[in-house]
């Protein structure tokens, strides 16, 4: 092997520099790919492929969405709504929990985001913008922002170009989880942990978790549920 052969040539030669040099990194490559392999057969690259291949066959879903927030004194807010999507960017959140009742729907006729409240009169009914503080979100992300395909793509980011640690991925009978430090996906200039679960079945994310670089727990989304191509008609986004 390489390595063995360094080892039998002079140190001092110019020869035993270029090629130590050239092994290491070769080494390093090995370790980085080795560290990123799980025990069943599933690397990085692997699981992205799935999950964007499944994706492609989507038409559109539901699912039921829990959110969890972690605040610094260590309680919690969870929200529960019930989420519908359909190709190619049509977006309902029926809230269960926190407004009961209340429905969101993205976009409107005017690419704004229809509010509804409990009740039937139109006074009921609100017409805001993107980034309006009524929608304001704790880690930033907006309600254009929460469908499964964009996900996939902000999880392939922190797979790759914006991956700033090492990737953790390991495999139990129907998930495959995968944990690394990345760029935010919603915040600039802030790093975040995320833990992501895949369902081996759907082949699509199921739950996200968040932390700090050092540990500390900021959020948590699940997706339980999950049904896909169910014909979802589109008067439900009216």
């Amino acid at each position: 092997m390489a390595i063995m052969e360094i080892i039998t040539v002079n140190p001092t030669s110019k020869c035993f520099s270029r090629s130590f040099f050239a092994s290491l990194t070769v080494l390093v490559a090995c370790l980085i790919i080795f560290s990123a392999v799980v025990h069943g057969g599933y690397d990085v690259e692997t699981v992205l492929k799935k999950m964007e291949a499944a994706y492609d066959e989507v038409k559109d879903y539901q699912t039921e969405v829990e959110v969890t927030i972690y605040n610094k004194d260590g309680s919690f807010k969870t929200e529960k709504s019930l989420y519908t999507f359909k190709k190619p960017k049509w977006i309902r959140l029926d809230l269960v929990s926190s407004h009961p009742r209340m429905i969101l729907v993205y976009p409107d006729r005017n690419g704004k985001v229809l509010m509804r409240l409990p009740g039937l009169l139109p006074v009921f009914t609100f017409h805001l913008m993107l980034d309006d503080p009524l929608l304001e979100t704790p880690s930033g992300q907006r309600i254009d922002q929460t469908d499964l395909g964009l996900l996939i793509k902000n999880i392939r980011h922190s797979l790759t170009d914006q991956r700033r640690g090492p990737v953790s991925i390991s495999e139990g009978k129907d998930t495959i989880q995968i944990q690394v430090l990345a760029n935010d996906h919603f915040r600039e200039r802030v790093e975040t942990t995320y833990q992501f679960l895949i369902s081996k079945e759907l082949w699509l994310p199921v739950e996200v978790g968040r932390s700090t670089p050092i540990g500390v727990q900021e959020g948590r989304i699940i997706f339980r549920n999950l049904r896909i191509n169910l014909n979802v008609p589109d008067s439900l986004f009216q």
